[in-house]
């Protein structure tokens, strides 16, 4: 397995056509491959306009199971493209039980793995929990010919225990399909310190696991269709960071984007010898860590 890869980052915006939108995907998959890609990220629940700004049982119909006919779209286009796929995926796993979840497809399109997302946010405009039930698969890194890929989900990459445990079952990288965006209401000065906050936390998880992150986050403006909030502006800026928070690559705010950018994994050997984090752990100290607060 090569040192290096070429990752790339899809990140689009997303309109009410599931097909439409799965069309795209697949073309920027094309696009990707053609310019080298090895690896291919695609954005948070990318086959449909991100529903959860409102509860509404009809939602529910979007979902479908896995195997299913995302999966399988996926799957041919990684073949066909000879790239590994991480996609995103509404998952219908029964009867009034709903996942949101990742999953891996090998450049033979085999469906090589699936993360379902663990962190579920309930915020005005985020109504996740009317929707998904919490991952019940762990924190395992899915092995594929381009490495074990740590795949978490955009609410899981503020939680530095899911990155951390992806990173001990030896995940290479941490790859975080992801919808976050601004709300309209808020003015420039809170919109700016909420984008600062999600770039800084994400780094600082390629910090302190001395471990590249890759991120891909959608675009484009999205009303709510409740009419009840004034919507969410995604904010782009899908980014891949190196194994020392260093930004490899960063796409704009407010436009589709295709990233394409080398990752070199042997930095993460290189990293960890003169940051050695992982050896001056004091595990047995972390017992705390198991309890909601300390009084």
């Amino acid at each position: 397995m090569s040192h290096t890869i070429n990752v790339a980052v899809v990140q689009q915006a997303c309109g009410g056509d599931k097909q439409a939108n799965l069309q795209r995907t697949v073309e920027a998959i094309e696009q990707a491959a053609s310019q080298g890609a090895q690896l291919v990220v695609l954005q948070e629940l990318h086959a449909t306009p991100y529903f959860c700004q409102t509860e509404a049982t009809d939602n529910f119909d979007l979902a479908e199971p896995i195997p299913g006919p995302s999966t399988q779209l996926l799957a041919q286009a990684a073949r066909a493209n000879q790239v590994v796929v991480v996609g995103s995926v509404f998952e219908q796993r029964a009867p009034g039980l709903y996942h949101n979840t990742a999953v891996v497809l090998e450049k033979d399109g085999s469906l090589v793995g699936k993360y379902r997302k663990m962190h579920i946010p309930d915020d005005p405009g985020y109504y996740e929990k009317f929707y998904f039930t919490p991952g019940d698969l762990g924190f395992h890194p899915v092995s594929t010919s381009v490495g074990k890929l740590g795949v978490l989900v955009c609410w899981d990459q503020w939680f530095p225990e899911a990155a951390r445990l992806m990173t001990l079952a030896g995940a290479d990288m941490l790859v975080y399909p992801t919808a976050i965006g601004w709300s309209p209401a808020d003015d420039s000065a809170e919109q700016k310190r909420q984008q600062d906050a999600w770039f800084t936390v994400q780094r600082g998880h390629a910090v302190a696991n001395g471990i590249p992150v890759i991120v891909a986050n959608r675009t484009g403006f999205e009303a709510d269709p409740s009419g009840n909030s004034a919507g969410i502006r995604f904010w782009g800026t899908s980014f891949i960071a190196g194994p020392q928070g260093e930004i490899l690559g960063k796409a704009a705010e407010d436009t589709a984007a295709l990233l394409v950018q080398r990752v070199d994994r042997a930095r993460v050997d290189a990293v960890r010898r003169i940051w050695p984090f992982l050896r001056d752990r004091r595990i047995e100290e972390y017992a705390d860590l198991l309890k909601r607060f300390r009084d």
